[in-house]
């Protein structure tokens, strides 16, 4: 929230206070009616008129926004008598603008209501009297209207660009597509390189030190891939910058759409700091949006809890979550590190499989009902699915549902593989008990760094019997597989499994849907002696065709050889 110098406190200060975080000032009067004429210009008071083209709304703060009476694109936010709304002549607006729609503005109290309908669909926007924030919701009933996002454009040269999701064209040469560039030191950029995973954020912008631009997401519970999925965040170009709440987004999505109303998502301005925590979605109070009659708004009053006493069978040095999904809905709570204790969001109504989450590799799932005014209890959950348990002759890695411990894994979510900063991808034999994981490539790809060679000993009794080799995948691109060779004996090539059809491995995610690969190898594959290394050799395998970084590839959890 604005900060003030200190001064003798005016009406509008008082009203500046009432803002989500300040201070509300009994006795304070209400302003009610619309804006004077060239109200925009200025720092107004809370209400609106109607110009001609566009719903002017004053949130009687430092923000003033346009509303385009027949796109329900926003054409203007003005903060602090700066103009920070536009690039290339675009509005921001839902996915790329719906164009003629009927848009309708009310007064309520202390809440001036912008409602956008276009179809089936239902855009709305919010004041709230005293704040520097856009309160937005977006329904989107069913498959008839692309509306997949919300995009707020923002001017150039209003914020600092130096980050791993902006570039600038007049210097950076282009990767790949048309989102991926490479700068004159070797480092890539690209949109796609937020590094956040949605459980990991709940807002983004920027900040010059004295004025923060802000979008704090919604709680996603009708977006789509869960907790850990990574999606578009925001942008920074030598010509403009984007905000962005994403509804859905196709790349590298393990889920169907979702349909209904996502919201409030805020767009927060402010003295620079971050966003009021009390805006975060685990925090904001919306009793007041209550009243507005917003279609598919289902208040706290109509929503229930579930909350478990513990989880057994955990491993201390890892996080775990506890995610909740049904094809109407999606949520999760990250469970109490010393006792695994949860306590879900307040959901819809319904029946949720609900899994719990090492890391990022499912554990354990079951189903629990949420009742509408309720808590529903769960007695500890026991985890039996961990294959970290299963004893191992040798592991590298381990199972976590992330390529986390191998080389270049802590770098892949900040840049293209192709970085002058990651290490090579390809190198000499790892060898178990002598070689790190961290030594062994997070990614491999046909036509990069195919015949990835494991050198291995094995016990006279070890060598007498067949053996199980598990390979863990986080995901694949273009049908991407291992197919094994052990010294002369080769596997047969596996069945792809279902795995995101677009790119993953080059625009940040590791993220898809974790699969192992299990092959029996029999004793007959092994060089017999003790003393002598055996010969693992990796290859990727597919049907599909592309080079370099976009061959088929996939990205490891771990790799293990079971008694």
């Amino acid at each position: 929230m604005p900060q003030h110098a200190r001064r003798r406190l005016t009406r509008r200060d008082a009203l500046r206070k009432t803002a989500v975080g300040g201070l509300a000032l009994a006795g304070t009067a209400a302003i009610a009616g619309p804006l004077v004429a060239g109200a925009d210009a200025a720092t107004p008071d809370f209400g609106y008129r109607d110009d001609g083209r566009a719903y002017v709304v004053g949130t009687g703060a430092d923000l003033v926004f346009k509303v385009d009476r027949r796109t329900g694109d926003l054409t203007s936010l003005v903060y602090k008598g700066t103009e920070y709304q536009g690039y290339g002549g675009k509005n921001s607006h839902v996915e790329t603008g719906l164009g003629t729609s009927s848009v309708s503005i009310r007064k309520t109290g202390d809440t001036i209501l912008v409602t956008v309908v276009h179809g089936t669909m239902h855009h709305y926007y919010a004041a709230r009297r005293g704040e520097n924030n856009v309160y937005m919701w977006t329904n989107k009933a069913d498959a008839s209207i692309t509306a997949t996002r919300y995009i707020v454009r923002v001017r150039p040269g209003l914020f600092p660009n130096d980050a791993p999701d902006s570039w600038d064209a007049r210097t950076d040469t282009l990767v790949e597509a048309q989102d991926i560039r490479r700068k004159p030191n070797g480092g890539t950029r690209s949109k796609h390189y937020s590094n956040q995973r949605v459980i990991d954020y709940d807002h983004v912008g920027w900040s010059t030190g004295e004025v923060g631009m802000w979008i704090v997401r919604s709680n996603h519970e009708k977006a789509s891939g869960g907790p850990f999925y990574r999606s578009l965040m925001r942008h920074h170009y030598e010509d403009g910058a984007g905000l962005y709440e994403i509804l859905y987004y196709g790349e590298n999505q393990t889920e169907p759409m979702r349909f209904g109303l996502q919201g409030p998502y805020v767009l927060a301005f402010t003295d620079g700091s971050a966003p009021s925590p009390a805006l975060r979605h685990d925090r904001v109070d919306t009793s007041w949006v209550d009243g507005l009659g917003l279609a598919g708004w289902v208040g706290r009053g109509g929503r229930g809890r579930v909350a478990g006493v513990g989880l057994s069978g955990r491993g201390t040095a890892y996080a775990y979550t506890v995610g909740f999904a049904n094809t109407e809905a999606q949520y999760w709570t990250e469970a109490d590190p010393a006792t695994g204790r949860f306590v879900s969001p307040y959901m819809l109504p319904g029946t949720y499989t609900l899994t719990v989450y090492k890391e990022e590799l499912a554990v354990h799932t079951t189903r629990v009902t949420v009742t509408a005014g309720r808590t529903t209890a769960l007695h500890t959950l026991a985890i039996g699915s961990d294959p970290s348990r299963s004893r191992a002759i040798w592991r590298i890695g381990d199972w976590s549902g992330t390529p986390r411990g191998f080389k270049n894994a802590t770098l892949m979510t900040t840049m293209h593989p192709s970085d002058a900063r990651a290490r090579p991808w390809t190198g000499s034999a790892h060898t178990v008990g002598v070689s790190h994981a961290d030594d062994f490539p997070c990614y491999q790809w046909a036509d990069i760094n195919n015949r990835m060679r494991i050198r291995f000993k094995l016990t006279s009794q070890q060598l007498a019997l067949g053996h199980t080799l598990n390979i863990g995948v986080t995901t694949a691109f273009a049908n991407g597989r291992p197919r094994v060779r052990v010294n002369d004996w080769v596997s047969a090539v596996p069945a792809p499994t279902k795995e995101p059809s677009t790119r993953s491995l080059t625009v940040g995610s590791y993220r898809g849907n974790n699969h192992t690969y299990s092959y029996a190898v029999p004793a007959s594959a092994w060089v017999r002696s003790p003393d002598a290394y055996q010969e693992l050799t990796l290859d990727i395998v597919s049907g599909s065709g592309g080079s370099a970084y976009l061959s088929p590839g996939v990205s490891y959890d771990a790799i293990e050889l079971l008694p």
